[in-house]
C-alpha cells in the first residue's frame, strides 16, 4: 500500500520532486498519510507543516503534541497556530476554522515560496458531491474539488479513506481521530452515514461512478468555460441583443460568469434571470435588477453589466431610472 500511494501521487504530478510544499496537518489519518508521503516524494528539508488548535474539543492540546512528535519522528518543521473563539460569536463554525486554516497556510507558504498540500481523498470528494448537489443548483455541485486551485494541491484525490489508513498502519505511523466528525449535528456526517450507504445499496460502484462524473464534467467545464471567454473576449459586459440571441445554455453561462467576477464568489443563481434581463434591454432606458448574492445587473444602452453592490443595500428587484 506504502508503495502503490506514492506512486499514485507521483503519477498526479502535482507534486515536482523539488517542491518546497506546506502540509496541512491535523493529525487525522489522511493528512499523517500525506504529510509521510511529501516527505518521501520531496524530502523533510524541503517540508513545513502547519498545525491549527483551535481549541474547541477537550483532545486538542493532545493533537497538538501528536503533530509534533509526528513532525519530529519524520524531521519536519512545524508551525502551530493557536485561535481562540468567543462562545458567543456570530457566523459559521466551519467556515471560521476554514478561513483561519488556509489564511495560516497562506501565509506561510509565501514565506517559503511553497506549494500548499491538503489531504482531501477520493473519499472526501464523494462526500462534498453528494452534499453541494443537495445544498446548491448547477453544474458546479457536481464538479468537486478540484486538484489545484492556485498553490493550493489536492495529491489524495484518487486515494481513499480507508486507503491512507492502511497507509499509515503500515508505515507505522498513529493518527488522531476526531468523533466529532461523525456528529450527526453535521450535514457532511449525515451524507457519510446516512446518503452514501443509500447509494452504495442501489449500487456497488456508486462511489467510483460519482468519481468518473465529476472527472468527466471537469473536462466538459473546460469547454464551457473557452465558450463564455469567447463570448465575453475579456470584457466585462454584453450586449443584450446577443445575449438573446445566445442559445439558453450558454446565455445563462455568460451571465453567471459576469456575476461572479463582480462579486468574487459564487453567484449561480444569476444564470436563471436572463429572461429578465433581456425584457428590460427591450424596455429601453436604464435598470437595474438585483441577480443574487451582493450583484446587480445593470441594463443601459443596450449593453449588460453587472456591479457589486453594498451588503447592507436594501433595494427592490427592479430600479427603472
Amino acid at each position: 500500500m506504502v508503495e502503490d500511494v506514492r506512486e499514485q501521487v507521483r503519477a498526479g504530478g502535482l507534486l515536482p520532486a523539488d517542491a518546497r510544499v506546506v502540509a496541512m496537518l491535523s493529525g487525522g489519518r489522511d493528512s499523517v498519510c500525506l504529510l509521510d508521503v511529501v516527505v518521501a516524494l520531496c524530502g523533510a528539508e524541503q517540508v513545513w507543516a502547519l498545525h491549527v488548535n483551535y481549541g474547541l474539543r477537550p483532545e486538542a492540546d493532545g493533537d497538538e503534541a501528536h503533530c509534533r512528535e509526528l513532525c519530529a519522528q519524520l524531521g519536519v518543521q512545524i508551525e502551530v497556530v493557536r485561535a481562540e473563539r468567543e462562545p458567543d460569536a456570530s457566523g459559521n463554525l466551519h467556515a471560521w476554522a476554514r478561513e483561519l486554516r488556509y489564511g495560516a497556510a497562506d501565509e506561510l507558504a509565501a514565506r517559503h515560496d511553497a506549494l500548499i498540500v491538503a489531504g482531501h481523498t477520493a473519499t472526501d470528494q464523494v462526500e462534498t458531491i453528494l452534499y453541494r448537489l443537495a445544498a446548491s443548483p448547477g453544474r458546479r455541485a457536481l464538479l468537486g474539488m478540484p486538484a489545484r486551485e492556485g498553490r493550493l494541491v489536492r495529491p489524495l484525490l484518487g486515494v481513499t479513506r480507508e486507503q491512507t489508513a492502511a497507509y499509515c498502519t503500515e508505515r507505522g505511523l498513529a493518527w488522531r481521530e476526531d468523533e466529532s466528525n461523525d456528529l450527526l449535528l453535521y450535514a457532511r456526517a449525515r451524507v457519510r452515514h446516512g446518503l452514501l450507504p443509500v447509494f452504495e445499496e442501489i449500487h456497488p460502484a456508486a462511489r467510483a461512478n460519482l468519481l468518473r462524473t465529476a472527472a468527466l464534467l471537469r473536462e466538459e467545464t473546460e469547454l464551457l468555460d473557452a465558450l463564455v471567454d469567447a463570448e465575453l473576449k475579456g470584457e466585462a459586459n454584453i450586449a443584450v441583443e446577443r445575449l438573446r440571441e445566445l442559445p439558453a445554455a450558454l446565455a445563462r453561462l455568460v451571465v453567471v460568469q459576469l456575476a461572479e467576477d463582480a462579486g468574487g464568489t459564487f453567484v449561480p443563481q444569476a444564470g436563471e434571470r436572463v429572461g429578465e434581463i433581456v425584457a428590460l434591454g427591450e424596455r429601453g432606458g436604464r435598470a437595474e435588477l438585483h441577480v443574487g448574492g451582493l450583484v446587480a445587473a445593470v441594463v443601459e444602452g443596450g449593453e449588460l453589466r453587472i456591479r457589486r453592490i453594498e451588503p447592507r443595500a436594501q433595494r427592490p428587484a427592479v430600479l427603472p431610472e
